[in-house]
Parts: C-alpha cells; structure tokens; sequence
C-alpha cells in the first residue's frame, strides 16, 4: 500500500472514499485510493464495510464446523487468524503500542514518547497475548451456542468501539488517527449506532444488541484510559479500541446466550 497516495489532491467521491476507506483497513485487492481527508469524511461508516469481513469470517467458520468437522475451539482460532490476516494485521501495533504506554510510570508526555516508540515491550506483548486469547476464548464460546452470526456483530461492532473512543477522545496532531476523530461528531455517530443497532438485532436479537452495547462500552472505556495516560490520542489509541471493542461485543454475547 502506498500511504502517500492518500494525500492526494481530488476531488470528493463517496463511493471512492468508502472502497478506500475498505482498502485502508484489510488486504483485499480493491487497491482505491483517495486524500485521506475525504476518505475519513465516511469514518461512521466504517462498521457497515465490515459486515462485509465479518460474513467472510462467519463463512469461513461455518466451513471449518460444516465441511472440515472442527471443533469449536479449533473454528474459534482459525476464524480470528482469518480476521487477522483479512485486515493486514491493522491494529494489532496499536495493542501493543498502547499498552506499552500506559504501563510505563511518568507524565503524559513520556507515557506519549513510550507509546510513539517502535520497540515493543513486554507491556505490548502480553496484553497482545491476552487480548488475542480472550478473542479466541470470546469466539469459541458463542460458537459452542452455535451463534456464528456473533462473529458478523463482533467484526462490525470492533469499529463502533473505534467510533466511541474517536468521539469521546481529542486528537494528537499531527497524525492518520486524527483525522478520524476530527471527522466523527456526535450526529454521525448516533445515525451510525442507530443503524448498526438495527442490523445487530436483526442478526441476532437480544444477544445482538448485547454485542453493541458491549462496544460501546469499550470505547468509552479505552477513551477514559487514554484521556488519563496521554491526555490526547492516536491511531494507536483507536487500534486498541478496535481489537477490544472485538472482544467486549463476544463477552457480552456470550453473558446474554447464558441467560436466554
């Protein structure tokens, strides 16, 4: 990918500023792109392009359970790896980036310095591992439900919680990130929880709804973890709402299947 290509000078598309928006975030050969001024324009639209992923992943799933007779805790691995490796590993920096910086001791600006560094501590590593495991863990248990629409809702609910965490979070400039929170405000993404809201209870009722409302409150969460660490936030910030986000909307799930 050829991240200067991104800030070129052209004139606003939205149909080109989403399938960019797509080839920003995964591996799949649409290969559009466009300014990233126009393209963050369509930031709240961000999870409905990941429905899409997420019915790539649940396919993927439900061949493995179907055709290949895994069982769920193998699918469950094996779908988050398909995840992964379809989003070009995106936000996994971000993980460890972070974290990195909130477990180091100091002021915002060192805490800031720590996260901006590209050696990866073991701060970075283990709340990778867990985060990956927890994931994995998150999927197996709605699958043994037998609820694979969950891996849809928890694909596109990841990039809700990316929204939260951008509303509720002031940028640090420069950088990709901030253009991200300076595009979402509240009106954008009240209509884009509004529709996903629909879409989740139509996938999944109750449980589906769970799965926002898990989201949603990973976002707020990581977006008050940042605001006391670093004050201010970035794409790292935002990579770690979206693979937390990925696995609050599973434990949620998972919590309402029990008691339904």
């Amino acid at each position: 990918m050829e991240n200067d290509d991104y800030f070129e000078d052209e004139e606003f598309s939205p149909i080109r500023s989403l399938l960019g928006l797509l080839t920003f975030s995964t591996i799949l050969p649409i290969n559009v792109f466009t300014s990233i001024e126009y393209m963050t324009k369509l930031t709240w639209c961000w999870p409905f392009l990941h429905i899409f992923i997420g019915i790539l992943a649940a396919v993927c799933g439900y061949v493995s359970i179907e055709f290949l007779h895994l069982n769920s805790f193998f699918t469950a691995a094996i779908v988050y790896a398909f995840l992964m490796i379809i989003t070009g590993y995106n936000h996994l920096d971000g993980v460890m980036d972070m974290a990195d910086g909130v477990m180091v001791h100091g002021p915002p600006e060192k805490k800031i310095r720590i996260m901006k560094d590209p050696s990866v501590g073991a701060g970075g590593v283990a709340t990778l591992f867990l985060v990956a495991s927890l994931t994995i863990a998150g999927l197996y248990s709605i699958l043994d439900y037998n609820f694979i629409l969950g891996i849809i809702i928890c694909e596109m609910t990841a990039k809700t919680s990316l929204l939260t965490t951008a509303l509720l979070s002031k940028p640090l400039t420069p950088g990709i990130g901030s253009y991200f929170m300076k595009e979402t405000n509240v009106s954008n993404y009240l209509v884009s929880i509004l529709i996903i809201a629909v879409i989740a209870l139509l996938l999944g009722n109750f449980v589906g709804l769970m799965g926002v409302m898990g989201a949603i409150v990973s976002g707020l969460l990581i977006a008050v973890i940042a605001r006391r660490n670093f004050v201010l936030a970035n794409g790292d910030v935002l990579g770690m709402s979206n693979e937390v986000g990925r696995l609050f909307s599973l434990l949620f799930m998972s919590v309402a299947l029990f008691y339904l």
